[in-house]
């Protein structure tokens, strides 16, 4: 494990979570049993690993309280994209999953285009696609 990321997520409904992150198509993690209503879901070809845990859970890991991440954000996940219609399907699955686009998908800057979504926990998720061709040099 020395050498993967992982990412550690509190949720108020685990299944809920769950059929939230795989409709995006994380995959889940055959590797992990799931203990105390937790999951495994692996993302991307990185195999970046999101660990969903219930919010005493998470509590109980962390040491300290759970932040209430609809008043405020302590951290944005991106995604990388390959192409436009990709950030494009991100947004659809998202909202169709049950999810918040917070920024609808658009050119940033002349070289990004992206989206911003939230989870059903508030979570904030942008999927990017970056033209470096188009990077202002400088």
């Amino acid at each position: 494990m020395s050498r993967e990321l992982w990412l550690n997520l509190p949720v108020r409904e685990p299944e809920r979570a769950k059929a939230f992150y795989t409709e995006l198509g994380f995959r889940l993690n055959e590797q992990y049993a799931s203990q105390e209503g937790s999951f495994s879901l692996i993302i991307g070809d990185n195999q970046v690993v999101l660990m969903l845990f219930p919010e005493s859970t998470f509590h109980g890991l962390a040491g300290n309280a759970v932040a209430e991440s609809w008043q405020g954000t302590e951290v944005l996940f991106s995604l990388g994209a390959n192409s436009r219609d990709e950030v494009d399907e991100f947004a659809l699955k998202a909202e169709r999953a049950g999810g918040t686009i917070y920024s609808k998908p658009g050119e940033k800057g002349g070289w990004m285009y992206g989206c911003g979504f939230a989870d059903p926990d508030g979570h904030r998720w942008n999927a990017l696609y970056m033209d470096m061709s188009k990077l202002p040099q400088g």
